[in-house]
């Protein structure tokens, strides 16, 4: 018998337009662990391009700035995350985890619903 499952895509938008989903909060944690945008490519295992492309689409979008880039030297350079991002990251991931747990609640509900024959 199959067996039918809800599933969920969240994400947040500013002015009808995408900020945040699944896809850029790894890419924001990415960065957040390596310290570097290009090292969160590596992990994630995508193209540096495809990933800024994404910054750019979020630096736009948000109402603050997304991240702080900190130029190379003798220590070397590297981004972090701002404090509204962090904030905003936390507060995604706890919205997210709400959801999946009603989501699960409501997945041990059994689905009454007929086989059907194939014609």
């Amino acid at each position: 018998m199959s067996q039918i499952r809800l599933r969920r895509k969240i994400w947040l938008e500013v002015d009808g337009e995408p900020l945040l989903g699944y896809g850029r909060a790894r890419l924001l944690n990415a960065i957040a662990d390596s310290g570097s945008i290009s090292a969160a490519c590596q992990l994630l295992g995508i193209s540096y391009r495809r990933a800024w492309a994404k910054l750019q689409k979020m630096e736009k979008q948000a109402p603050f700035a997304i991240l702080e880039r900190h130029k190379g030297g003798k220590g070397g350079g590297g981004t972090t995350l701002t404090k509204e991002t962090i904030s905003l990251l936390q507060q995604y991931a706890e919205l997210t985890t709400m959801i999946d747990t009603k989501l699960q609640e409501c997945n041990s509900k059994q689905f009454d619903i007929p086989e059907i024959d194939n014609l």
